[in-house]
């Protein structure tokens, strides 16, 4: 089972196949409808043009046409009933008239009812490309450079050499060999060996350790999962990377989509049901590889393991309740922060601005993490709150106590990229001989091992 990058074509025949399965919308158009100021203004704020008037027109057409179907159905009810009336009376002529009436309204429903799924499947597919609308508190702005800097934790070390990159360090320890991962799949992937596939493995390790330890406030909590590594088109819909992102995914022959986070795989867990209240907030965590087609990122980070087609992750997910879903996120961050505070390594905090938010995040925060030598802060993990975005994709519900349901809201955060932190402790932990000090907090995992150095 090989598999190629999706391209324009595909999604095309995504939204086909998806609608026969009648996908849920992602906005409801009667809240558009009643707040098409604050829709527009949401858009507006991501950089977008204003659709509330189009998408109403789009409905306004569906609406006017299903009226128009109700009627030709209610008046094929009443002449059926009326041809009764005239065979009973012996008017033959009446009789055949309105039979060849309701004959007509027939072939009308039926090109009708056509019509009507065509009109729905317009308005669906619309909605569906639409962003998540962000919430007040995130700031306005276009790009990362309207980013705002919520802290910053621990200093950058002081290097009394040139430090240098990952890549210059993995490859003279030979550990890091990306000349035969070129031979055997091409650009963007990497051969690690010895002790830095030890170190790689190490640190996911670690990081499953700490965040399915012992439930506090800040911190732990998450069930270890082992989720598939392939998904369908619903689940892929249900989080938001289909339609829109279709040519950032990685499609086998047979038509599964190769996670490009665990996200999609732990989120979905909830998709179609309705969950009791008191089962809220699920937390849970996987360590797994991930799948990228990088095809909006040419020309970038070319050299290195910073943007691969595959790498791990460990990936944080919560499902709560609306109420509770702020406080999840400022969790959830913390969690993933806790990670580099426990490496030592320093790290900045970053609200994103309007413009710079994923597809389906209504707020994130980005952990960029310190690497000495891009003599710059990198971005290490994203936590997100969804809101009910992705939940209305999956028709994902709870009950609350007064017995009445409401779309959950979910959560996702990197808590982290294994190999981007794999490229941080090279980096920061380097050595003015080339070798690299391992972290007090993975040395319990590299079987005493406390420094990597050239055999």
């Amino acid at each position: 089972m090989s598999w190629v990058p999706a391209f324009a074509g595909m999604t095309v025949r995504w939204v086909i196949r998806a609608h026969k399965r009648n996908e849920p919308p992602v906005f409801d158009i009667k809240w558009i409808r009643d707040n098409r100021e604050a829709f527009d203004a949401g858009l507006k704020s991501r950089g977008l043009e204003p659709l509330a008037d189009k998408l109403l027109a789009l409905d306004d057409a569906r609406r006017q046409h299903v009226t128009k179907l109700q009627d030709a159905q209610s008046r094929r009810n009443a002449a059926s009933k009326e041809i009764g009336k005239a065979k009973g009376a012996k008017d033959e002529a009446l009789a055949a008239k309105l039979m060849a009436e309701v004959s007509d309204l027939k072939e009308v429903i039926q090109s009708g009812e056509e019509e009507e799924r065509q009109l729905t499947k317009a308005v669906d597919d619309a909605l569906a490309v639409i962003p998540n609308l962000p919430r007040e508190d995130v700031p306005a702005g276009r790009d990362e450079k309207d980013n705002v800097e919520v802290r910053r934790v621990g200093e950058p070390r002081k290097l009394d050499f040139a430090p240098k990159q990952h890549f210059e360090l993995g490859e003279a320890l030979g550990l890091m060999d990306f000349e035969t991962a070129g031979k055997v799949s091409g650009a963007r992937f990497v051969f690690l060996k010895g002790a830095l596939a030890r170190l790689d493995r190490a640190i996911g390790s670690f990081m499953l350790d700490l965040h399915t330890g012992a439930a506090t406030e800040n911190l732990g909590g998450y069930t270890e999962t082992n989720p598939p590594l392939l998904v369908r088109d619903d689940a892929a819909y249900g989080t938001g990377n289909l339609p829109k992102f279709s040519e950032d995914l990685f499609q086998t022959t047979n038509g599964y989509w190769l996670i490009p986070t665990a996200e999609v795989s732990l989120t979905n867990v909830v998709r179609d049901r309705i969950v009791d209240e008191a089962e809220l907030p699920m937390r849970m965590t996987a360590w797994t590889p991930c799948f990228r087609s990088e095809a909006g990122a040419a020309g970038r980070d070319t050299r290195g393991m910073i943007r691969q087609h595959q790498f791990s992750k460990v990936e944080l997910v919560s499902i709560t309740t609306p109420e509770a879903s702020s406080a999840e996120h400022e969790r959830m961050t913390n969690c993933a922060e806790e990670v580099l505070k426990r490496l030592g390594l320093p790290f900045r905090t970053m609200l994103l601005c309007t413009g710079d938010m994923g597809f389906a995040s209504r707020k994130t925060y980005d952990i960029e993490v310190w690497l000495p030598g891009q003599d710059a802060y990198r971005e290490i993990s994203s936590c997100s709150v969804c809101g009910d975005f992705q939940a209305r994709r999956m028709g994902a519900r709870f009950r609350g106590a007064d017995g009445k349901t409401q779309f959950v809201h979910t959560l996702n955060g990197s808590g982290l990229a294994v190999g981007r932190t794999l490229v941080a402790v090279l980096e920061n932990y380097q050595q003015a001989d080339g070798s690299v000090i391992i972290p007090e907090a993975l040395q319990p995992y590299m079987g005493g091992l406390t420094k990597i150095e050239k055999a």
